[in-house]
């Protein structure tokens, strides 16, 4: 169902459920190709409508004065609410982006997690007081920006949804949310949390629609303070560009083509498994998938059959299914991307070691299947190696040479991520202090902490998020001095 519960099909406009004045929009089981939810989705004019009311909400007296201990209350209420419907929730977001329960219910608990940190740093945070250079009493505060836009991506849209709007409104702002528009079901029931939670209603507001016109509306409207951005490097770069002309802040989280490196001495029982995970978990669609992987030449022969071996006994179904590993791609346009890049990487002499193809298995003819993928036989300068896929491939790069590695490594227009496999702490500190990436994983993968800041290097991205200073990035920074001085300033003495 989407929009309100009792009103399916209609959108959150500054805190009212309506239809949309854009184009209708289907959302699709990627297991079954059915159209689960048909919705009005959001135009340039619903997103004038929402910027005005979320202004003039973000300054009424009842939000703008609120206590931060009181908004922390609302934000833990908001916590509570979405915990209540964990299953729902889940459920929702696996048939709308297809995957497995076990990860969309993760996500959900991430999402409550999100609110409930982010009410506990509020309530602990404070203005500083600088040390004094001079006969006066000086102090550095924070104020909201005011209205910030959110746009989110449709690969985990409920978590990625609470890591911008969670902090905006700790930070006291009003948020215009954009989900993506293929999967915006579970973002629209979190508006519905976030008003029975009791933020003001003009605050709130949950606009699904295409990226080119509702989110470029929301970047470029005069009353947003501040953009939040998760999506594709191209996309990320518009929105600079169109942020900078109004020399508006901005945050984005973009692509990755993150090195995973197993070393010699790499504890191979857990490289295999880790590496499997960082590359095919979420169907391998994930920015922060490990995607090249890295081995060296000592152990290169053994890992790699044991990681084909692994990926090929991976379990491909529904995601509603409790045994599924790896469900569907989340739309058949994607797939259909996907297929054809594995396509052109055989073009460009990669040997397919497993999967390459859709499944064989009739009960997933009807679905946006794609089998784990691995290839070899490819330099690191090769498209497939340079070029984010977002899809379960991975490509498999043998090396011999630590400072050579380091140089592949690097050599890529991403910096968000890193995985290294190996038993000496001494090589792990070494290489990740060299290679360039906003995460290192040592010895896992895709491990997540609300509490530890989040950012990518190079083309991944600007900014930060999570962590306790997450709410600052939605925040101004004020200074005030209090005069102490008895006389007169003497520039002004006759």
């Amino acid at each position: 169902m989407a929009g309100s519960r009792d009103a399916p099909g209609e959108i959150l406009v500054a805190g009212e459920w309506r239809h949309g004045h854009g184009p209708i929009i289907e959302t699709v089981d990627p297991a079954t190709g059915e159209v689960i939810a048909r919705l009005h989705g959001a135009d340039a004019d619903d997103v004038d409508h929402a910027a005005e009311r979320a202004s003039r909400a973000a300054s009424e007296a009842g939000w703008r004065d609120m206590l931060p201990h009181q908004r922390a209350r609302l934000l833990a209420t908001a916590a509570d609410l979405i915990e209540r419907d964990t299953e729902r929730l889940a459920l929702l977001q696996t048939r709308d982006t297809g995957k497995t329960l076990a990860e969309t219910r993760a996500l959900v608990g991430s999402a409550a997690g999100t609110f409930r940190f982010y009410a506990a740093a509020l309530e602990t945070a404070s203005s500083e007081l600088t040390p004094p250079r001079g006969p006066h009493l000086a102090m550095s505060m924070y104020e909201p920006i005011g209205v910030v836009g959110a746009i989110t991506p449709w690969n985990s849209p409920i978590a990625s949804d609470a890591q911008k709007v969670a902090p905006a409104l700790a930070g006291g702002n009003a948020v215009l949310l954009k989900p993506a528009e293929v999967t915006p079901l579970v973002s629209l029931a979190l508006g519905a949390f976030l008003l029975e939670a009791g933020f003001p209603p003009g605050l709130i507001s949950v606009l699904p629609g295409a990226g080119r016109v509702v989110g470029e509306a929301i970047v470029r409207h005069p009353k947003v303070g501040k953009v939040s951005f998760t999506g594709g490097t191209d996309t990320g770069r518009l929105i600079g560009r169109l942020a900078a002309d109004k020399v508006m802040p901005v945050t984005t989280e973009l692509g990755g083509k993150s090195p995973t490196i197993v070393c010699a001495d790499a504890d191979l029982d857990h490289a295999v498994a880790g590496v499997l995970y960082g590359v095919f978990s979420s169907t391998g669609q994930s920015c922060i998938a490990g995607s090249r992987i890295f081995v060296h030449r000592d152990v290169h022969e053994e890992f790699v059959d044991r990681l084909v071996r692994a990926a090929t006994s991976l379990r491909v179904g529904p995601g509603t299914d409790s045994a599924t590993q790896v469900g569907p791609l989340a739309t058949f346009a994607h797939r259909g991307r996907v297929a054809a890049l594995v396509d052109r990487a055989s073009e460009e002499g990669a040997r397919v070691l497993c999967g390459g193809d859709v499944p064989d298995d009739p009960a997933l003819a009807r679905g946006a299947y794609y089998l784990p993928t691995l290839l070899a036989g490819l330099a690191n300068d090769s498209k497939t190696c340079q070029e984010e896929i977002f899809g379960p491939v991975g490509v498999v790069l043998p090396f011999d040479d630590v400072d050579d590695l380091v140089e592949q490594a690097n050599d890529t227009v991403y910096g968000l991520a890193c995985g290294i496999w190996t038993r000496d702490y001494r090589t792990a500190w070494s290489l990740a202090r060299r290679i360039e990436a906003g995460t290192v994983w040592i010895n896992t993968y895709k491990q997540f902490s609300i509490a530890t800041p989040f950012s990518g290097m190079k083309a991944s991205g600007i900014g930060t998020e999570k962590g306790r200073d997450g709410i600052r990035a939605y925040q101004r920074q004020k200074s005030v001095y209090f005069g102490l001085n008895e006389e007169p300033l003497p520039w002004a003495r006759g």
